[in-house]
C-alpha cells in the first residue's frame, strides 16, 4: 500500500488542527486523546555511524539536514549507546536496559538465558505502545532487528513485529541489513516487491512512504499528534548509493584513514563540539598505517570510504524532505525531533574491507589483488560492500575502538540533536551531560505529557531504567540526572560513575573471527576520568586502585540485577544452530510449492552435505526457461532454474569465482521431470570436504568436488526469483513453459 492524497487534501494540509468533536457520544468507545498541546515527535536513528561521521560532529560527510537540526536546538556530545544493534534499539523503544529486557545481543547471537533471547517481554511496553494508548498515530519506517529470528518467517508469529509493538504502520526489512537497490520490504507484516524502477533505492522508497503517511495522518486525524521512528539501514553494510552521489566524494578521500581521522578531531576541536583540552587517541596495533599500504591498494580502500559517505549524505538528503515537509505544513514548529547519528560507534566488523563483505562469515578475507580487481563494484547493485575497520576507527575520533567494544568510547559515544523550535529557545548550543539511550523514551514521555502505564493488557509493566532529559533543555550547565551506567556486549563492558569510566581490556578486535574460545572474565580492567579526560585517552588504574574496585563492585550489582550474566565472548560461536529455536531443527524433510513468498533465512533449509534435494516440475517445451528453487543471492547463493530446456544447477556460495561451478544438464523433453541434488561429505579428501552430484529423471548429469564446502546463505523461494540476482550477468529468464510443483529438502 502506498498512502496518497489528492492535490486539493494536499493543498489543504496546512490547516489548523481541528478541535475536538463537539458531539458526545453516549456509547460508542471513546478514542484516547493526547494531552492538550502534545508535540509530534519525528525519533531517527541512523544505523552504524561514528561520533565523526557526520559535518554535524566534525565529520567530512556533509549532513546538512544534521547540522540544520543542530543549528535550530542543541547537541549532545555525550551520550552513548549498547555498542550494538538490537539492544540499542531495544533500549531505545522500551526505556529499559537491553539486557533487561532480553536484548543483551544481536537477534542473530540470541541465547538461552534471561538477558539474551532476544524476545522483548511483554512486561517492557516500548514508546510505539504508549504513545498509540494515549492518542499518538505511530509508524515505524526503515530497519527492525528486534524481532526474534525465527518469528521472522512468513507464518510469523507476529506478536513480536512492529505492529504488534504499537506501530500502527510499518515500512521497511527485518534483520541486521538488506540491499539498498532490491531490498527484501515488508510492510506491516506481509512481504512486498520492490519496484522495478532501475533508480529504485530503499532510502528515497522509505522517504517517499513515510511522506505519505504524513500526509494522510494530517488529513484523516488532524487533531492527534503522531510519533514516527526512522531508522534507515544507512551506513550499516552493504555500502550501496546511487552513483552519482559517490562520484560526489571522488578522491575526498585520498589522504587515508590516519589523516582523516586527524582532521575531524582538528574540526571537532575548531566547532568546539569536543573540549579544548581532549586528546586524539592513537591507532590500535591490530590496524595498518596508511603509510604501510601499496599505492594500488590505497585507491581501493579511498573507493571504499567514498561510497560510505556518499550513503549517509544520500540519506540525509532524503530526510531533508521529511523535515522540509514539516516545515512547509506548519507541523515542524511543534513537532521534537530526535536524531541520533548511530545506533553504536563506526562498524569494525570488515579487517580489509569487501565488495561481497558476508565472504569474511565464512572466514573469507579478500587478498589485496581481489580488493583492487573488485573496486570498481563497490557500491553498485551488484555489489555488498563494507570498509576495512581503519575507516571505521577514524569516523570514531577522537575515541579508542568502534562497533561491538562496549568497554571504550568508540563504541558507544554517538552524536545527538534534539530540536523543537516551540520548547527549545537555546538554539545551536551544546549540551555535555552523560546520557544513555535509554533516556529517550523518558523524555518523550514528559515532552508528551504522557505518563507510562503500570499495567499494559493485563501485564505489570517493568520499571523504566532510563530518566528524562528534558531538563538540559533550558540548563546547558545542570549537572546530568543519569550518574551511573553499566555498558556490556560481547564480554566488553564497562561502568559509569559521575565522570568516572572503569573498562575492560578487548580481548579481541571486533573484525577477529576467530573460534577460539577467550574467558572475558579475565579480562584486565582499565579507569578513567572522563571529567579531565574527555576522549579517555589516559589510563589511571593504578593511581586509583580503590575507584577501579568501587566501580567494578557496581558493575557486579548492575549485571545481576539487569540479568547481564552469564558474560561471553563467543559471537561466531553464537551464530551456529542449536542456540535458539528453530523450525529447522530436528526437521529432516521439508516440502514447498511453487509461490511469490519469500522465505526469510532461518525459515528455509541449505543444501549441506548429507542431504537432497529433490525439484518435481513440468515442462511445456523443450525451449522452458525459468527458476526452480534458489537460496541466497549473488553475495552468496545457489539455485536451480530452466534456461533453453536445460536444467543448471549454479552454485555461488562464497560469490568468488574460485569456488562457483556450474551443474547443467541435457535439453528436457516436455513432459513430467524430477532433479535431485545431493551432497555427500568426503572426508578422504578434507574435514569440510563434499561432492555434489546432479540427478536428471534418475540418471547423473553433473557433479563437482569441493575441497572445502560452504552451505549457501540467506533464505529461499520456489517457483520464482529472489529479489536479487545470483550471478550479475546472469539472463534470469521469465517462467515460460515451466510448470513447478514441489521442491522438497531430505537429510539422507
Amino acid at each position: 500500500m502506498v498512502f496518497s492524497v489528492n492535490a486539493a487534501g494536499a493543498a489543504a494540509q496546512s490547516q489548523p488542527a481541528a478541535s475536538a468533536p463537539a458531539h458526545e457520544w453516549k456509547y460508542y468507545p471513546q478514542p484516547p486523546r493526547a494531552p492538550a498541546g502534545a508535540p509530534n515527535v519525528l525519533l531517527i536513528m541512523t544505523d552504524d555511524a561514528g561520533f565523526s561521521s557526520s559535518s554535524t560532529f566534525g565529520g567530512p560527510i556533509p549532513t546538512p539536514t544534521f547540522d540544520a537540526l543542530a543549528k535550530e536546538g542543541l547537541r549532545y556530545n555525550e551520550f552513548h549507546t549498547t555498542a550494538m544493534c538490537s539492544p540499542t534499539r531495544a533500549a531505545l523503544l522500551t526505556g529499559r536496559n537491553s539486557h533487561a529486557v532480553a536484548s543483551g545481543s544481536i537477534t542473530n547471537v540470541s541465547v538461552d538465558e534471561k538477558g539474551y533471547t532476544s524476545v522483548i517481554p511483554d512486561s517492557a511496553a516500548t514508546v510505539g505502545r504508549v504513545l498509540r494508548d494515549n492518542g499518538y498515530d505511530t509508524a515505524f519506517f526503515g530497519k527492525n532487528h528486534n524481532t526474534p529470528l525465527w518469528e521472522t518467517g512468513p507464518m510469523g508469529p507476529f506478536n513480536h513485529w512492529p505492529n504488534a509493538w504499537g506501530f500502527d504502520y510499518f515500512y521497511g526489512f527485518n534483520g541486521a541489513a538488506d540491499d539498498q537497490f532490491r531490498p527484501q520490504l515488508i510492510e506491516n507484516r506481509n512481504q512486498v516487491e520492490p519496484p522495478t524502477d532501475p533508480d529504485y533505492i530503499l532510502d528515497k522508497d522509505m522517504t517517499d512512504h513515510m511522506i505519505d503517511w504524513l500526509r494522510v495522518q494530517r488529513v484523516q486525524r488532524p487533531d492527534h499528534p503522531f510519533f514516527a521512528y526512522y531508522s534507515p539501514g544507512t551506513m550499516h553494510s552493504p555500502h550501496q548509493a546511487p552513483a552519482d552521489w559517490i562520484a560526489k566524494f571522488k578522491g575526498q578521500f585520498d589522504m587515508g584513514w590516519d589523516k582523516l581521522r586527524e582532521q575531524n578531531f582538528a574540526r571537532q576541536k575548531a566547532m568546539g563540539v569536543i573540549p579544548k583540552d581532549a586528546v586524539l587517541t592513537p591507532r590500535p596495533d591490530v590496524l595498518p598505517a596508511w603509510d604501510s599500504i601499496s599505492p594500488e591498494a590505497r585507491k581501493a580502500y579511498a573507493h571504499q570510504m567514498e561510497v560510505a559517505a556518499a550513503q549517509l549524505a544520500y540519506f540525509d538528503f532524503q530526510l531533508g524532505r521529511v523535515i522540509e515537509e514539516l516545515r512547509e505544513s506548519g507541523q515542524l514548529e511543534n513537532t521534537m525531533v530526535i536524531y541520533l547519528q548511530g545506533d553504536n560507534g563506526a562498524s569494525m566488523d570488515s579487517q580489509h574491507g569487501s565488495s561481497m563483505e558476508l565472504q569474511s562469515l565464512l572466514g573469507i578475507e579478500p587478498t589485496e589483488a581481489e580488493l583492487i580487481a573488485n573496486s570498481p563494484a563497490d557500491g553498485t547493485p551488484h555489489s555488498y560492500s563494507n570498509y576495512n575497520a581503519g575507516w571505521a576507527w577514524a569516523q570514531n575520533a577522537p575515541f579508542p575502538w568502534g562497533k561491538q567494544i562496549a568497554s571504550h568510547l568508540g563504541g558507544l559515544r554517538d552524536g545527538l540533536v534534539i530540536s523543537w523550535p516551540k520548547r527549545i529557545k537555546a538554539k545551536g548550543e551544546l549540551r555535555s551531560q552523560f546520557h544513555h539511550v535509554i533516556d529517550i523514551a523518558p523524555t518523550i514521555y514528559e515532552a508528551a505529557g504522557v505518563t507510562p502505564p503500570e499495567i499494559v493488557d493485563g501485564v505489570e509493566q517493568q520499571p523504566i531504567d532510563g530518566v528524562s532529559m528534558v531538563y538540559s533543555f533550558d540548563a546547558a550547565k545542570a549537572p546530568s540526572t543519569r550518574r551511573e551506567q553499566y555498558f556490556e556486549m560481547l564480554g566488553n563492558r564497562s561502568y559509569y560513575k559521575e565522570g568516572w569510566l572503569a573498562s575492560t581490556t578487548p580481548g579481541r578486535a571486533p573484525f577477529d573471527r576467530s573460534t577460539d574460545p577467550i574467558d572475558p572474565l579475565k579480562f584486565s580492567w582499565e579507569l578513567y576520568n572522563l571529567d579531565s579526560d574527555y576522549s579517555q585517552s589516559k589510563n589511571v588504574a593504578a593511581q586509583y586502585p580503590a575507584k577501579l574496585a568501587e566501580l567494578k563492585v557496581a558493575f557486579e550489582e548492575a549485571a545481576k540485577k539487569y540479568d547481564v550474566y552469564p558474560i561471553t565472548a563467543d559471537l561466531i560461536g553464537r551464530v551456529g544452530p542449536g542456540n535458539r529455536p528453530s523450525i529447522l531443527d530436528s526437521r529432516t524433510d521439508f516440502t514447498f510449492y511453487s509461490s511469490q513468498t519469500r522465505y526469510p533465512a532461518g525459515s528455509f533449509p541449505t543444501l549441506a552435505a548429507g542431504w537432497d534435494m529433490v525439484a518435481r516440475f513440468t515442462t511445456s517445451s523443450s525451449a522452458a526457461d525459468g527458476p526452480i528453487v534458489i537460496t541466497g543471492d549473488e553475495a552468496g547463493g545457489a539455485g536451480l532454474y530452466l534456461e533453453g530446456g536445460r536444467p543448471i544447477f549454479l552454485y555461488n556460495a562464497t560469490a568468488r569465482e574460485q569456488e562457483r561451478q556450474w551443474l547443467k544438464g541435457d535439453v528436457l523433453a516436455p513432459g513430467d521431470h524430477e532433479v535431485k541434488l545431493s551432497v555427500a561429505a568426503d572426508p578422504a579428501s578434507g574435514p569440510r570436504a563434499a561432492r555434489l552430484v546432479m540427478l536428471v529423471d534418475g540418471k547423473e548429469a553433473a557433479s563437482a568436488s569441493f575441497p572445502i564446502y560452504y552451505p549457501s546463505r540467506g533464505g529461499g523461494v520456489v517457483g520464482r526469483y529472489s529479489t536479487r540476482t545470483l550471478l550479475k550477468g546472469l539472463a534470469n529468464p521469465p517462467a515460460q513453459g515451466l510448470a513447478v510443483h514441489t521442491v522438497r529438502f531430505m537429510k539422507r
